[in-house]
């Protein structure tokens, strides 16, 4: 009851120094909180470096500030796998103390030259760079469905060969039976 007199109190109060009864007036935006103008952090792209996985390619995505640049790439992948990749994943690539120089050919062709007294090259090894750099070399293709090699999903390149060089010894690998790198390595089930 208190309040409803005042109310009534207030009402004639407001009425009685002239300033009429109105009902809400609204003007403008309703209020919100501070909006940034600026753009929101971008993530960095991934590329998928190949590494072993109990002997089989396997992609494991690394975010890197540049997947158009060959040659961090590729010294990505001779650093070999980071401690939490580790766990699951081991490389036949040497780990290089000396810069590797990357040039790309005419044709599409990737050359690696490696420094010093580097060995030959696995087999195994000559694949994990392969498959690491197709995807920037030449458009891929799934192979027609009855040639997946060992059960897994592989692509095949319409040109491109990746060759390593060392002192004495050169090596080509074609990225034609290559993993598809579609998933992320986390994501599978070991």
């Amino acid at each position: 009851m208190a309040a409803l007199l005042f109310g009534l109190t207030s009402a004639v109060t407001l009425t009685a120094c002239g300033v009429p009864p109105s009902g809400a007036i609204e003007a403008g935006e309703p209020a919100s909180g501070i909006v940034s103008t600026s753009a929101p952090p971008s993530t960095p792209p991934t590329v998928s470096l190949f590494f072993l996985h109990d002997g089989d390619l396997t992609a494991y995505p690394r975010r890197t500030e540049d997947t158009e640049d060959l040659g961090a790439v590729v010294r990505l992948l001779f650093e070999g796998p980071t401690a939490s990749e580790s766990a699951t994943a081991t490389t036949e690539l040497p780990h290089l103390t000396d810069a590797i120089r990357v040039s790309t050919g005419k044709d599409g062709s990737l050359s690696v030259q490696l420094p010093g007294v580097a060995a030959p090259l696995s087999h195994q090894a000559m694949l994990q760079l392969a498959c690491t750099v197709a995807p920037s070399l030449a458009t891929t293709a799934p192979l027609p469905k009855g040639e997946a090699v060992g059960g897994s999903p592989r692509t095949a390149s319409t040109h491109s060969s990746i060759h390593a060089l060392g002192d004495g010894w050169t090596m080509t690998q074609s990225p034609y039976a290559c993993p598809v790198a579609d998933q992320p390595q986390d994501a599978r089930k070991h």
